[in-house]
């Protein structure tokens, strides 16, 4: 590394914490409180799914999904996180994070509005379409795993830059609180 270079990292690094360090944590910050939103609200998805469409009117009680629907339902977006780390990673590194960074928030949203949206005229159907959706949504969701904190470390001052970090992924459990606020608020 040349002197010139040492120069402006240093510099970087000695700043004083301005506003658009505290927009960068949001920005990155939001990523993650999505990611755990999505996630974990599915808890209450799949219960209704259950009663929509798996009611018995001869029990009288409510419906409830089959074990293996309800743990491919909730696990397909985990094997999407898991492809999604590898690839967005990669492609990060290839080019450049911002900018992979928004297709990775772009896919999250897209996918979510089309989980929501799942179709279908029977339940085998529904549960289809939601978990296609569900698996790219988690493929997006992985792509701002490595990504939101990489360029939170790229933004983040030498002295605050563990405090920034752990803003970032304190944004993920706050995300969780909010889906189960949710499920037992409605």
């Amino acid at each position: 590394m040349s002197d010139g270079t040492r120069a402006v990292f240093s510099a970087l690094d000695n700043a004083k914490t301005q506003l658009y360090h505290f927009k960068a944590i949001v920005i990155a910050g939001m990523g993650f409180f999505t990611d755990a939103y999505d996630l974990f609200c599915i808890t209450a998805v799949t219960k209704l799914i259950g009663r929509l469409y798996y009611f018995d009117p001869a029990k009288g009680a409510p419906g409830k999904l089959p074990v293996n629907i309800n743990n491919a339902i909730t696990g397909v977006a985990s094997c999407g996180t898991l492809a999604g780390q590898l690839f967005f990673g990669w492609l990060g590194d290839k080019l450049g994070r911002k900018k992979v960074y928004g297709i990775t928030l772009v896919t999250m949203v897209g996918c979510a509005l089309a989980s929501g949206l799942s179709f279908g005229s029977t339940a085998t159907s529904v549960i289809g379409s939601l978990c296609f959706f569900r698996f790219w949504l988690g493929f997006g969701i992985g792509g701002d795993y490595p990504l939101s904190p990489v360029i939170m470390s790229e933004y983040a001052i030498q002295k605050t830059r563990g405090a920034f970090i752990a803003a970032v992924f304190a944004m993920q459990g706050v995300g969780i609180l909010f889906a189960g606020a949710i499920l037992f608020g409605g």
